[in-house]
């Protein structure tokens, strides 16, 4: 069951409109790197999961990224004001301006439609959660890059906040996995010699560790 509580999760604000990088913030409303991609990501991958303990964590990240998806939303519609004018976009998704009135919507910054194929489910917890753990690590790049591409202090606010909630998905999701690491496939397979050998296929260059029993090659 779920209910919506009028209040966000975290509030925003900006210091004027600026419609060009609203486009650009669409990246993580409607991108594969987005909000929405993450909430449905660990919502579907949740449904297996028997450790009650990790199906919570599961199920509470998805909803906080839900509410993170609704702050991005409202984000957008106070960048894009009040007039509809695609001039103001010189780069990036028109549709807004075009087909939308700037209603935010599940798009990406350069138009494309959200997909289903942005989640990734495969029923495995250890694969799931280094999925996860990716997923949050490329999602706090974005909100990086996104960052410095914006002097408004209050949007800078906003995205330092939700930058930082990826680093805390990021560290529960590696907490859980540090949990359950020698369970499913870490536990089937990857078991005997091959997995722990090391060929080295660069040439010219070092191979001391070809064909040798070795946990990792060492890098200068």
């Amino acid at each position: 069951m779920f209910k919506h509580e009028k209040e966000l999760f975290h509030p925003v604000a900006i210091e004027r409109p600026n419609p060009q990088y609203a486009a650009l913030l669409q990246e993580q409303l409607g991108g594969g790197n987005g909000e929405l991609k993450a909430a449905l990501q660990y919502m579907s991958q949740s449904f297996r999961i028997k450790d009650p303990k990790i199906k919570d964590l599961f199920m509470d990240i998805a909803a906080e990224e839900l509410g993170h998806l609704e702050m991005i939303a409202q984000t957008i519609n106070l960048l894009n004001g009040h007039h509809v004018e695609a001039e103001t976009v010189k780069a990036g998704e028109i549709q807004t301006h075009v087909q939308m009135g700037l209603n935010p919507g599940l798009i990406n910054a350069s138009g494309y439609s959200w997909t289903g194929d942005y989640v990734t489910v495969t029923g495995d917890l250890c694969a799931d959660l280094l999925s996860n753990i990716a997923s949050e690590q490329r999602a706090k790049v974005v909100y990086e890059y996104l960052y410095r591409q914006i002097e408004d202090k209050k949007v800078r606010q906003t995205i330092d906040f939700l930058l930082n909630r990826e680093e805390a998905h990021n560290q529960m999701f590696r907490d859980a996995f540090n949990e359950v690491q020698s369970s499913g496939s870490n536990k089937d397979f990857g078991t005997t010699k091959a997995a722990r050998m090391y060929f080295s296929l660069s040439d010219p260059g070092p191979n001391a560790f070809a064909g040798n029993d070795v946990h990792a090659p060492r890098f200068s």
